[in-house]
């Protein structure tokens, strides 16, 4: 059996690492609400793919949310994060953002939406397809629209869920160079 080295067994221990980092330090500190600032990038907790900017982040309130709190970010912006509950009793905290580079499963369901007057479709990384959090779109419209109708729309928005996903600058503080990698 060959043995994986360099490059390729770092990516393979990475979600290790960051997990272990994670259980011992407080969840919050590591999700988007704690400090996106504007140049902030937002990555997948799983694979590390970028999904979008601080300055993406756009607060859309759901009159079902079940608490709504604003985390103050290093620079003083404030971020709002959502605790929504689905049919099936299962709790995620969310935070909406603008757009964000995430796979949407079409078609757009109207049953169920945290959001009324949006149709909502499943959003995932589009790297390892990670389950993410959902994209919004006006009930009104199709059910299967194209990525670029959904980009250049001010009706449209997504909700990521806050632990799969987290801040470039926090994931670049976990990140050690093996001594094999340093020449």
């Amino acid at each position: 059996m060959r043995r994986v080295t360099g490059p390729r067994m770092f990516w393979k221990q990475l979600p290790g690492f960051v997990l272990s980092f994670v259980l011992l330090h407080r969840a919050a500190e590591s999700c988007v609400p704690a400090g996106a600032s504007t140049d902030t990038l937002i990555l997948c907790r799983t694979c590390g793919h970028e999904l979008a900017f601080g300055t993406d982040i756009n607060f859309v309130p759901s009159p079902l949310a079940l608490s709504s709190r604003n985390d103050t970010s290093v620079s003083g912006r404030r971020i709002h994060v959502q605790v929504l509950k689905n049919p099936h009793g299962h709790r995620f905290e969310v935070v909406t953002f603008r757009k964000a580079d995430v796979t949407k499963h079409w078609p757009a369901d109207r049953d169920f939406s945290w959001f009324p007057g949006f149709s909502w479709t499943v959003a995932t990384c589009p790297r390892c397809q990670t389950h993410l959090g959902w994209a919004f779109q006006p009930s009104d419209w199709p059910h299967t629209i194209s990525k670029t109708t959904f980009e250049e729309s001010k009706n449209t928005f997504v909700a990521l869920i806050t632990h799969r996903i987290l801040r470039e600058d926090f994931a670049s503080s976990l990140l050690i160079t093996p001594k094999s990698f340093k020449s």
